[in-house]
């Protein structure tokens, strides 16, 4: 296996889920904010899973955006 066109690759992939993910959240959240749903001082629990389903792979990362 090339060792440098996989890290490549998964840098491509990881600059896609990363401009995607941001653009997603900050309508959602924009979104919300407009609706009432969500205010200054709010904490929204986040989760996103990867998963590779070709070697079996399911992992979840959590986190929280804190709203200002």
């Amino acid at each position: 296996m090339n060792e440098d066109n996989l890290n490549m690759e998964i840098r491509k992939f990881l600059k896609k889920v990363g401009i995607s993910s941001q653009r997603i959240l900050e309508n959602e959240i924009n979104l919300a904010d407009k609706k009432g749903l969500i205010k200054s001082g709010d904490s929204i629990d986040i989760q996103m899973q990867l998963k590779i389903e070709s070697i079996g792979l399911a992992n979840t990362i959590s986190g929280k955006i804190n709203i200002e």
